[in-house]
């Protein structure tokens, strides 16, 4: 019988280790977010969503084992409450305007997107996928490795860009306003 956790198995590629690893941190610091203030939670989020999206892009190519849905590790519970928890740290901003929605190019409106919901939409896939990698079956890993980069090259990669130029405006907006109180 060969030993599955070889370097051919994308489950245990270096990559896939290395973003199962930011990941965890990325899934840590959100369940800690009572214990977070909002320049705290703005400095982390410019600094790990970056490398969150980086090694999500270094994610291995792999096909689904079997027939099985990868199973829901996150509830509308968890979610709703990750939402609530990020937009009252953040309050007024955490609506800015989406650009990049492919309803833009026909509406005569602006369009306006969640810092929080946004990262609650990336958590979900991430939390999954983490929790999957916790349990330690190498069909459900492959096929959650599988869902995760088919997600992140169609949805949640798109969105934590989006919300990475939000973030990076509150951010320095909230860094120069300390600055300027030195």
């Amino acid at each position: 019988m060969k030993d599955s956790r070889n370097s051919s198995n994308p489950v245990y590629s270096k990559n896939t280790i290395e973003f199962v690893a930011v990941a965890k941190s990325f899934c840590d610091f959100l369940e800690e977010l009572e214990h977070v203030d909002k320049p705290k939670f703005l400095e982390t989020m410019v600094r790990l969503l970056p490398l969150l999206y980086l090694k999500g892009t270094f994610l291995p190519e792999t096909e689904p084992i079997g027939d099985e849905q990868a199973e829901v590790f996150a509830t509308e519970v968890q979610y709703a409450v990750l939402v609530s928890t990020i937009a009252e740290l953040l309050g007024s901003d955490d609506a800015y305007l989406e650009v990049f929605h492919p309803d833009m190019s026909l509406s005569d409106n602006f369009l306006s997107a969640s810092i929080s919901e946004n990262i609650a939409d990336v958590w979900q896939d991430i939390y999954n996928f983490v929790e999957t990698f916790r349990q330690g079956y190498d069909e459900a890993m492959n096929n959650a490795l599988y869902n995760c980069r088919m997600n992140f090259s169609s949805y949640w990669g798109q969105s934590l860009v989006n919300v990475m130029r939000a973030l990076h405006n509150v951010f320095y907006k909230e860094t120069d306003i300390e600055d300027e109180n030195l």
